[in-house]
């Protein structure tokens, strides 16, 4: 069913309150703008099917009552995108939620498994994905990408349920509380403008007075690209900020000597990030931001690592979950160097599965062994002695 007036809209919204379940997905464009652009909104219940066209519609807001009914659980794939656009265009997020992807890694699916090899595993479908790459906001919509459109949430109701009974049968279904709870939290969608500097491509070469400078070049990149709804490439580029600063432009003329500057920003703009670039450069010593390059400078954590992944394998393995997802390097690293508050590792079920045992094996509570070439894992001698 494709909705088109407002009236349609509210009366489907209706028929939701009767449901205990709403899968939803979007279909949008980012190619031009900062923010996503939402061009058709898709919903099912187990019995119905709406495609709802937000350029028609034009009151998107009443379905906040829908979105956050604890009675009906919303069920997305990958949703992370669609509950940002939900709580850019709707003004709510939703909860309770479910995502099944999310859900995947906990009954042996590979890491970010597509829903298309959901579909096929649970419900025997398979998806033609002629329109993956398709322009969403030409109207009218062909009956290919309305079917295509369909087709993305006519089976979540299916792999939601079947899931669900899964992670009931082996105890799990407790384990997504924090996934999803985090997931629905208004804060996991706010981003700081000055935390955007560590995902500038090669910012890794810069020292830590120049590392600064990016910080406060990127915030400002940041906050003009959301102002001017751009792409924040239009406003500059990731390699034209980290040159800038690696070179440490502080006049204009400077500036300009980069390839490719000149043409990117009027005189107002190259004025701000000069004044951006000299903020960065004369920070105090307090307020330099920490250098990835002094990560090389930390105790070799090589050891430790070999035998966190001796557990993680362990655990993959007794659990049947993929060790990449279990315990992905990048957080056993963070871990082993003590970073404890910013690793995935040390939340929700990962946390009670691993996260736990591998803080008791570095504080040397843990002691791991052979018996018949299988690795046992038990109390070490002095944690024994220390408890007695």
């Amino acid at each position: 069913m494709l909705i088109t007036t407002q009236e349609e809209f509210e009366a489907f919204l209706k028929c939701v309150e009767r449901s205990s379940i709403l899968a939803i997905d979007t279909e949008f464009l980012r190619e031009r703008t900062y923010y996503s652009k939402l061009c058709l909104l898709q919903m099912a219940t187990p019995d119905e099917v709406a495609l709802i066209d937000p350029f028609a519609v034009s009151d998107l807001s009443v379905m906040a009552s829908v979105l956050q009914n604890p009675a009906v659980t919303k069920v997305f794939h990958a949703g992370s995108q669609d509950l940002e656009i939900l709580y850019r265009e709707v003004g709510v997020l939703p909860a309770p939620i479910f995502d099944t992807q999310v859900a995947a890694t906990l009954l042996g699916y590979s890491l970010q498994v597509g829903y298309a090899v959901l579909v096929s595993s649970i419900c025997g479908v398979t998806l033609k994905k002629a329109d993956s790459y398709t322009d969403w906001s030409r109207r009218p919509l062909t009956d290919s990408q309305l079917q295509y459109a369909a087709d993305d949430v006519l089976y979540l109701p299916t792999v939601y349920q079947t899931m669900v009974d899964e992670l009931i049968e082996k105890g799990r279904l407790s384990w997504l509380d924090e996934d999803f709870a985090r997931m629905s939290d208004p804060d996991h969608y706010v981003s700081n403008p000055y935390e955007r500097y560590r995902k500038l491509k090669r910012v890794s070469h810069l020292s830590q007075r120049q590392l600064s400078a990016a910080r406060e070049l990127a915030a400002w990149r940041e906050i003009e690209a959301s102002k001017r709804n751009v792409p924040r490439k239009w406003v500059m580029t990731d390699e034209q900020v980290v040159e800038v600063c690696r070179r440490e432009a502080r006049t204009i003329d400077e500036l300009f000597l980069i390839r490719g500057v000149r043409d990117s920003l009027s005189t107002r703009d190259a004025r701000s990030v000069v004044s951006a670039i000299q903020k960065g450069l004369d920070a105090s010593e307090e307020e330099l931001p920490a250098s990835d390059i002094d990560s090389h400078r930390e105790a070799n954590v090589d050891s430790a690592l070999d035998l966190m992944e001796a557990i993680a394998r362990v655990r993959s393995k007794e659990f049947g979950i993929a060790m990449q997802i279990l315990a992905p390097h990048a957080d056993l690293v963070k871990l082993a160097r003590g970073y404890v508050d910013d690793c995935e590792l040390m939340r929700g079920w990962r946390k009670s599965m691993l996260g736990d045992e591998l803080v008791k094996l570095l504080s040397g509570e843990l002691m791991l062994s052979l018996h018949d070439l299988e690795l046992t894992i038990s109390a070490s001698s002095a944690s024994d002695k220390a408890g007695e």
